[in-house]
């Protein structure tokens, strides 16, 4: 099992570890009765992760002397809102929970995003775990303390930054993900590769089809390796005011179109369509050359992601959600784009018409 610190700056009580393996969920009981104790650890799951693991993880930490009450959510983005907040927490007071219970977040970044935003407010925060079992979370949306819940305006407008207390990363969680879900993290991980360095992104090339595959050795290689990058850079900006913008690489115009679709677009696709995008506004702007935005779109490709928008996509409704993206500063929505593999950087400078003449360009 290997760990890495996520140390904060000044804040030894916000630091935490993260721990990554393969079959590793006795050691995760027994870690979370050493270091968590509490009189009450409460488990929030949806109904399909229930489903194939509620019973076994609710009895690994019964058998290591813990006090276990679940919860169960049904799956979906549709549940990130506000009413299951209210619905859970009238659980968790139903339950006799108070400020020394633990939250335990055992699920994809839906479950991750909600438990953490619970746990950041119920009796003014609680502590959390992060137990991801999507390759999405175990990449991200685990990691760095960013929690939310959506709104009809949009997807993640309602949140804070809250750190969880430890996350525990098994890839044995990754043999029942749904093929559609797994391309989800897979999006991800291509993030990493194109803002990271041209090596990493090379190594993507080279390895899709065996990570596509589910080849062990290399998802605990993988996701170490996103783990780590995620981890320096919110090392260095916990709160998103500078370096860790470029992690929104493809999901500026990602989240829109998810939000355009009633999310019927998933997160992965919506964030490769959103990589394709970005990629061809750094080629517009002369910042990015068209042969590394096409080493980009042929790795979705590869990875079963979409590259081209449904014609039906109403580009308008989608220039509107940008306006409501909550890292806007003033009128302005920021962009990360791209002037090589593995060079991000931060803009304000794209204007709608650009954005709608690249995306009408996907649609064809």
């Amino acid at each position: 099992m290997k760990t890495l610190k996520v140390s904060l700056d000044k804040k030894n009580s916000a630091s935490y570890e993260i721990r990554i393996g393969a079959d590793i969920l006795d050691r995760v009981s027994l870690l979370i009765a050493k270091n968590f104790k509490a009189g009450r650890h409460v488990v929030v799951t949806d109904e399909n992760v229930n489903a194939l693991y509620g019973d076994t993880f609710r009895d690994a930490l019964t058998q290591a002397g813990l006090n276990i009450k679940l919860i169960e959510i049904p799956a979906g983005e549709s549940s990130k809102n506000i009413a299951t907040v209210m619905e859970v927490v009238g659980k968790l007071l139903a339950a006799g929970a108070d400020r020394e219970t633990v939250l335990v977040a055992l699920g994809g970044g839906v479950v991750g995003d909600l438990t953490g935003f619970i746990a950041s407010v119920f009796m003014r925060s609680v502590r959390y775990i992060q137990i991801p079992t999507t390759l999405v979370g175990q990449v991200d949306s685990a990691i760095g303390g960013k929690t939310a819940v959506d709104l009809p305006q949009g997807k993640n407008l309602l949140g804070s930054f809250y750190q969880p207390k430890a996350v525990f990363a098994d890839v044995r969680f990754l043999d029942t993900l749904p093929e559609k879900e797994f391309n989800n993290g897979l999006a991800e991980i291509i993030k990493y590769g194109a803002i990271e360095d041209d090596g990493l992104f090379k190594s993507l090339e080279d390895g899709i089809e065996a990570l596509k595959n589910k080849d062990g050795k290399l998802l605990l290689k993988t996701v170490e390796a996103c783990c780590r990058i995620k981890k320096n850079i919110v090392e260095m900006d916990e709160h998103e005011q500078g370096l860790r913008r470029i992690l929104n690489f493809g999901h500026t115009i990602g989240h829109a179109l998810e939000a355009v679709s009633g999310y019927s677009l998933s997160h992965g696709e919506g964030v490769a369509l959103g990589m394709v995008a970005a990629g061809r506004i750094s080629v517009r702007m002369r910042y990015l050359s068209a042969q590394a935005a096409g080493r980009i779109e042929q790795l979705a490709e590869r990875a079963c992601l979409p590259t081209r928008l449904d014609p039906a996509v109403d580009l308008t409704a989608v220039i509107d959600r940008l306006k409501m993206d909550k890292k806007k500063k003033d009128a302005v929505v920021r962009f990360v784009l791209l002037k090589k593999i593995g060079m991000p950087f931060v803009t304000g400078s794209v204007g709608d018409k650009m954005i709608l003449e690249v995306l009408e360009g996907m649609s064809q």
